[in-house]
């Protein structure tokens, strides 16, 4: 997979910093360009010239960071690289990626890269378990990074725990399996993708929503956007970062999702309706907020349908157009699922049990049943939400190329 690929392999100050000469070697076997960034403290466990002569590439460290030429180092780079990878990264590496610093070389390259990135931790047990660690790989998987479990056994402090660098050929091995290069098949398509829980105002302080992360629809559009579609992400609020390089339309209600969908819809190829939409909303909206008195020991809310977005679409949908839906269910899944397809007029549906918590709102994985208006179906696994993402704009791109 790695043939003519051009790889940034980014080191920190860990111990482990000696096993990223055998990942490199690995990385040259598999057919990759390997260029290296060294951090100041890994230096100080292995030198450039190791490197330098391993890759056959000039090093990248921060005393040759402002060159006499002229040129740029960490951007010139960072345009030449395919995929990144830091291995190892230690936890402060990881906390300056996740922050978006660029204090070093190894961070401002990071930062200007927009290929694919994979983090490689490696690091003292109670470093990798420590609260904030785990909120910074967080950030770098809401920010589209790939980030490998690191393994278990003995450290360098000499008891065993969490914390150890992978494997060179295990790290090669899960990068394979990667979904990395995606093929250009919606090159030049114009894509809608929703995603979140919308929001349906009760009072200015108060509103019923629901447990959508947004998670399933920003990983669609970021795998739609690295198929070479121009993608228009309509979002509710959200903790996630938008992929970069898509368009951003927040909104809020159902209402206002459905003005979004159906004024853009016209102009698009395909809608991807991931967000998880109200089916109530309340009747009216308090102008203040509702106070709690001596004379209402209880609050009687009044709900009506919110508009229906997908069942709108299907009067307008032209025949080159293609519709995608998700079919969130906690019973009878594929069953209302079908129905869900046949009375919208969609051409794709994924249909999920968000009963189970491993796969449920705000996991990180997922397993979906794909339905097709032409009869065929389909389970994945359960697999990272990256991957159904990919799975999904794979179909899409089919579909479309029939039309």
């Amino acid at each position: 997979m790695f043939e003519g690929k051009h790889v940034t392999l980014t080191i920190s100050g860990s111990v482990a910093a000696y096993k990223a000469a055998t990942l490199a070697r690995a990385l040259q076997r598999a057919g990759a360009t390997v260029r290296i960034v060294l951090t100041q403290a890994a230096a100080k466990f292995v030198t450039p010239a190791t490197f330098a002569a391993l890759t056959k590439q000039p090093v990248l460290t921060d005393a040759t960071w402002w060159r006499d030429d002229g040129q740029i180092a960490h951007v010139e780079l960072a345009d030449w690289t395919d995929l990144a990878i830091a291995a190892p990264a230690s936890a402060n590496l990881m906390a300056q990626f996740a922050n978006g610093l660029a204090d070093d070389v190894a961070s401002a390259t990071w930062l200007a890269t927009s290929a694919p990135k994979i983090v490689v931790p490696a690091m003292n047990n109670h470093m990798w378990q420590a609260a904030a660690t785990q909120r910074n790989r967080q950030q770098l998987i809401d920010d589209g990074v790939t980030v490998l479990k690191p393994a278990t056994g003995a450290l360098a402090e000499g008891y065993s725990g969490t914390g150890r660098f992978l494997k060179p050929a295990e790290i090669v091995r899960q990068i394979s399996q990667l979904a990395l290069f995606t093929p250009q098949t919606l090159q030049g398509k114009s894509v809608i993708v929703t995603a979140g829980g919308t929001r349906e105002r009760l009072d200015p302080v108060r509103f019923l929503t629901n447990d959508s992360s947004g998670k399933m629809g920003y990983a669609v559009a970021a795998a739609a956007q690295q198929a070479g579609a121009n993608v228009t992400l309509i979002t509710a609020p959200t903790r996630l970062t938008p992929p970069a390089g898509v368009t951003v339309v927040p909104i809020q209600s159902t209402t206002d999702l459905a003005n979004a969908v159906l004024t853009r819809f016209p102009e698009a190829d395909a809608l991807v309706m991931a967000a998880a939409v109200a089916d109530f909303q309340p009747l009216t909206t308090a102008d203040q907020k509702i106070k709690k008195t001596k004379d209402n020991d209880e609050l009687i809310l009044k709900l009506k349908k919110t508009p229906d977005i997908l069942a709108e679409v299907a009067k307008i949908k032209r025949a080159d157009q293609v519709t995608v839906g998700f079919a969130a269910e906690t019973q009878n899944l594929l069953a209302n699922a079908q129905h869900k397809l046949e009375s919208k007029s969609l051409d794709l549906l994924a249909a999920n049990d968000v009963s189970r918590a491993d796969i449920g709102f705000n996991s990180d994985d997922n397993q979906v049943t794909f339905i097709q208006a032409d009869g065929v179906s389909d389970q994945t696994p359960k697999t990272s939400k990256t991957r159904i993402a990919a799975a999904l704009v794979a179909k899409l791109a089919t579909i479309l190329a029939t039309k």
